[in-house]
């Protein structure tokens, strides 16, 4: 894979695909963590004298213009981060996206509207996607991969472009893919994963590869819900999968069969509703009343699994232990991250709402070895898939 310093990109226009898909209120960015990712990538091709043009989505806009998805907030934060004026591109690859290209000088950057508003981008159809592609190279000589939290998209910006021009990885992607290499070959051991989040059926693939990898799996979040249930145990109206039940007594069985410790809440925060002031107790895990939902794991859970955590020296942690957004149940993802933070180990999270959270939650960043800028596509390498966008750049 190509890196940067395989480029020669002074006086040239460069297309970088960027991850900017960071949460909005209003035009108000809550969260600005990938758009502070993207800047080493961004602020490097502009100091070496190139014509940056960079390209994104935010949401799920589904191919059509929604002002509610404009990135052109976005453009203004990564001005004030970069120290320098960002032109905006009121379209993709219409006449304010090439007018605004053109338009460029040496060093200086662009940010082009919502990929996502062109239909082209995620269509499923190749040549659909293609001749969308096309447009966009149009618009620059060289390609940069940069958005890793899209390399598991087949999509246009991702998966064509680099196809159609000179391309490389850019710092961020290079960075990911080092860290994921340290997680799959030469793993130092005990290697723990802590798995938490909503969804059984949103972590299958890669629940079924880490059991022939990892020592330790310690299950927390709404997820642990169907394992308990799995074993036979009440868990009232807690988040439910009936349909993976059976999946999940195989991953029960499959541990037992490899000796992989797998670890779940013992006892968990009980609500009467799914709200932030809602009555709750804490009750055994095997005993969580009819008319009650867990929405966090309890105290002794929490000693529980930073006492597993301890003696690791790799750990992988994506998904939340409990309704972190609501501060009564943050406790338990509080409690995963203060771990890691006291570790010694090699400690990577793993993006998406694990992120999130280390951010809401006030915690230093560089507690730990790698924040992912990309749950989804950590979790598809993870579970051995081919990426799409990584498959290009090595081309």
């Amino acid at each position: 894979m190509r890196t940067l310093d395989d480029l020669d990109v002074k006086g040239r226009r460069v297309l970088v695909r960027a991850d900017l898909n960071v949460p909005l209120d209003g035009e108000t960015i809550t969260d600005d963590g990938r758009i502070r990712a993207s800047v080493p990538t961004i602020k490097t091709l502009a100091e070496r004298g190139a014509k940056v043009i960079v390209c994104a989505h935010l949401g799920r806009p589904k191919g059509a213009v929604n002002p509610k998805y404009s990135l052109e907030p976005v453009a203004r934060r990564l001005g004030e981060l970069l120290g320098q004026d960002v032109a905006f591109a009121a379209d993709v690859v219409g006449e304010s996206a090439q007018a605004t290209a053109a338009a460029l000088q040496d060093g200086q950057v662009a940010l082009l509207e919502n990929l996502r508003y062109e239909p082209g981008e995620e269509s499923k159809d190749d040549a659909t996607r293609g001749a969308f592609a096309e447009k966009l190279a149009g618009l620059a000589e060289l390609y940069v991969g940069d958005g890793f939290g899209a390399v598991h998209r087949k999509h246009a910006s991702v998966y064509d472009v680099p196809r159609l021009l000179p391309h490389a990885a850019g710092g961020l992607i290079t960075a990911e893919v080092e860290v994921l290499k340290r997680l799959t070959e030469d793993v130092a051991r005990p290697y723990a994963v802590v798995l938490g989040g909503a969804k059984v059926s949103d972590k299958l693939g890669v629940i079924a590869n880490l059991l022939t990898k990892v020592d330790k799996l310690i299950i927390g979040g709404g997820m642990a819900y169907t394992f308990l249930k799995a074993q036979g145990h009440e868990v009232g109206r807690s988040l439910l999968q009936e349909d993976q039940l059976d999946q999940v007594r195989g991953f029960l069985d499959e541990a037992a069969k490899r000796g992989v410790r797998l670890v779940l809440p013992v006892d968990v925060l009980a609500a009467t509703d799914f709200a932030a002031d809602a009555d709750h107790d804490m009750v055994e895990a095997t005993a969580i009343p009819a008319d009650r939902q867990g929405l966090d794991i309890g105290p002794k859970s929490r000693e529980l699994f930073a006492g597993e955590l301890a003696d690791a020296k790799t750990v992988f942690w994506n998904g939340p232990m409990g309704v972190f957004e609501f501060a009564a149940f943050s406790g338990g993802t509080r409690a995963v991250a203060e771990a890691l933070i006291a570790s010694q180990a090699f400690t990577v999270v793993g993006g998406g709402d694990s992120a999130a959270a280390v951010r809401q939650l006030g915690l230093p960043e560089d507690g730990f070895s790698h924040i992912s800028t990309g749950g989804g596509a950590s979790l598809e390498y993870l579970e051995g898939k081919t990426l799409p966008g990584l498959a290009a750049l090595e081309d």
